[in-house]
């Protein structure tokens, strides 16, 4: 489950209406009330808990906090694939429940006080908190909360209708209470993520189409309201001053900052040179050569701007070359493993990252989640039964992806990966690598910035050297978001983010169900039988080793089957901002919580001093 929440970055149109089952389910006997669920064990904090361990309660609120953001934007409705939604509208909306940071998946309560589900967890019950309102004052009630989940499940993006698949029935007992009835009592995490069941008005949504792109400021309920914006440009928050949650444990020491703004910037070259020149406070750099070069000055040598590397315990998830098979050019697995002969990691680690990074070679790399060596005890029982359906290798060979004596040293990958071509039915013709029923052997490489046409394009250029003709084009967000959306790209640079508690957003990575959807996660279009009964286990799990063992199934099937030239991951968050800012001491373990800082007024006056940056 993404602990960031579903509701942040939804990216496709709903292809129908789900069909929930007929007639009234009754619940069984009623569970005990509680505070807080995890997925496995139970809550770190318990009832009575002031707040986090990695806030400080004490923080002092207002100022100003300023970030950048590529691109533009359109509508300001987060929630579905129409548009392209501005950033930071997720601070609008409470959810009823919320998750920490120093915890493998746990929820505490927000807008529901309380949380109930009976041991299988076949039903889930939340009782709302009583001073829960929108920001017209107007309370939080059991209707609004089935009007949300009925308008994402219909209305939103698809990702919304397959986490809600196996829910069967929702019904509000009463102002305050809703219950969830589920159509299986296998799925453990259906409780948690009900939780994250983001609560919109639906006084201030009837009569409206959900679906469109609109630029009316939504109502919510959260700690912030947008106070202006300009479409495509600016978009600003205000602090909520009465947000009605701010004295809950769970809000105690966050959201400090009195506002937040967002400028936009064409491409992240421009948005670095505005941070240097004071424009806005705060960056999460991902570009290894930026973060090595671009920062030196006399701003960073007086401590006025700060380069932090912060570690973290994240798992680094899956980012690389995506093939999508809907082409037919990569329908054949022995193609898509050979392409990846032809990217040389190890040279970009060198010329390009600084040695930055590691090789990512798991989908839940840098976690006990990945799948290693090869598969024994727990998990080869659990794989046995597919053994006709799996290549014969993940049973003998630990999935490794390719690499170089050296960087530069490439020839031996490629003739590795022409054995490959060959294997498959290609050959070379007149310098071309063709196959005599498909053609040439040729594909076109979409991205979204300039960023990774460094990357990109070595790798044609070695692709070039097996005959194989690639091409790379770079269009701006809003049509990149459009063509991945329609599935529109033969190989696309992406990622998927994992949590070290994954459940049913497996469904609409990989996925049969997702593989024709439109705006699904499913980009490499897999639907194999042997991957949707694996997502099942890992969602049915009833303990962490039964969790560790189906996703290591999980994650093997995946590497074997070649749905991705793997790319790199690092385990610190590289982080540059302007010296204004208070921390807490703690950073848990999911890394550096942004919403538990603050300005402190000293420093901002000092910077002032100094004049580098206004006090703001």
């Amino acid at each position: 489950m993404r602990r960031s929440g579903p509701f942040l970055s939804p990216r496709s149109v709903l292809a129908g209406l789900m069909l929930v089952l007929a007639g009234t389910l009754t619940a069984p006997a009623a569970a005990e009330p509680s505070h807080a669920i995890a997925m496995h064990g139970t809550p770190k904090y318990g009832p009575d808990f002031p707040h986090f361990d990695y806030v400080n309660p004490d923080a002092p609120k207002g100022g100003t906090f300023r970030l950048a953001a590529l691109g533009g934007f359109d509508t300001l409705n987060p929630f579905t694939i129409k548009g392209e939604s501005a950033a930071g509208l997720g601070r609008l909306f409470d959810t009823l429940m919320v998750p920490s940071a120093d915890e493998p998946f746990t929820k505490y309560g927000l807008v529901a006080e309380s949380i109930e589900t009976p041991e299988d967890r076949s039903w889930v019950t939340f009782r709302l908190n009583p001073a829960a309102r929108f920001h017209d004052g107007t309370p939080i009630t059991a209707e609004d909360v089935l009007f949300s989940f009925e308008t994402l499940r219909t209305d939103g993006a698809p990702l919304y209708r397959f986490y809600y698949a196996d829910v069967a029935q929702a019904e509000a007992l009463d102002d305050r209470t809703v219950t969830f009835t589920f159509s299986t009592s296998t799925n453990r995490e259906l409780p948690l993520i009900l939780g994250q069941l983001p609560v919109l008005p639906k006084h201030d949504w009837e009569g409206r189409d959900f679906a469109a792109t609109t630029l009316e400021p939504p109502l919510g309920s959260g700690p912030y309201r947008i106070a202006d914006f300009e479409p495509g440009r600016t978009i600003r928050y205000e602090r909520v001053e009465d947000y009605w949650a701010r004295d809950l444990p769970v809000s105690v020491g966050q959201h400090n900052f009195g506002v937040i703004e967002y400028d936009y910037y064409r491409d992240a070259t421009v948005a670095v040179e505005a941070l240097k020149a004071g424009e806005y406070d705060f960056r999460a750099e991902n570009i290894a050569k930026v973060w090595a070069t671009a920062y030196d000055g006399d701003a960073l040598e007086a401590g006025h701007l700060v380069k932090l590397e912060a570690p973290h315990d994240r798992v680094a998830g899956m980012q690389g070359f995506v093939m999508n098979m809907r082409r037919p050019v990569f329908a054949d697995p022995r193609v898509r493993e050979a392409l990846a002969y032809a990217f040389d990691f190890q040279w970009a680690n060198r010329n390009l990252f600084f040695g930055q990074y590691t090789r990512t070679r798991s989908y839940f790399d840098n976690s006990p989640l990945a799948a290693t060596g090869v598969p024994e005890g727990a998990e080869l029982a659990l794989l046995e039964p597919y053994r006709d359906q799996l290549p014969p290798r993940l049973f003998t060979e630990e999935y490794t992806p390719p690499a170089v004596p050296a960087p530069g040293e490439i020839r031996a990958n490629l003739r590795t990966a022409l054995g490959l071509l060959r294997e498959a039915g290609w050959s070379i013709q007149d310098g071309v690598m063709t196959h005599p029923d498909k053609g040439p052997l040729s594909f076109e490489i979409l991205l979204y910035g300039v960023t990774f046409e460094r990357v990109a394009l070595p790798f044609v250029q070695n692709l070039e050297r097996l005959g194989v003709k690639a091409r790379v084009r770079t269009v701006d967000t809003a049509q990149f978001l459009n063509r991945i959306n329609a599935f529109d790209y033969d190989m696309a640079i992406t990622s998927w983010g994992q949590s070290d508690s994954p459940g049913n957003e497996q469904r609409e990575f990989w996925s049969s169900a997702t593989a024709d959807v439109e705006g699904s996660r499913n980009l490499a279009g897999i639907a194999d039988p042997v991957v949707d009964a694996l997502i099942e286990r890992v969602i049915q799990a009833h303990s962490r080793a039964e969790l560790e063992t189906a996703v290591h199934a999980l994650d093997r099937v995946l590497q074997w089957s070649f749905l991705v030239v793997p790319h790199w991951h690092i385990e610190y968050d590289r982080l540059v901002f302007w010296d204004k800012f208070g921390r807490p001491a703690v950073t848990p373990s999911q890394g550096t919580q942004v919403t538990a800082w603050w300005v402190d007024p000293a420093k901002a006056e000092a910077l002032a001093a100094a004049g580098v940056l206004a006090a703001r």
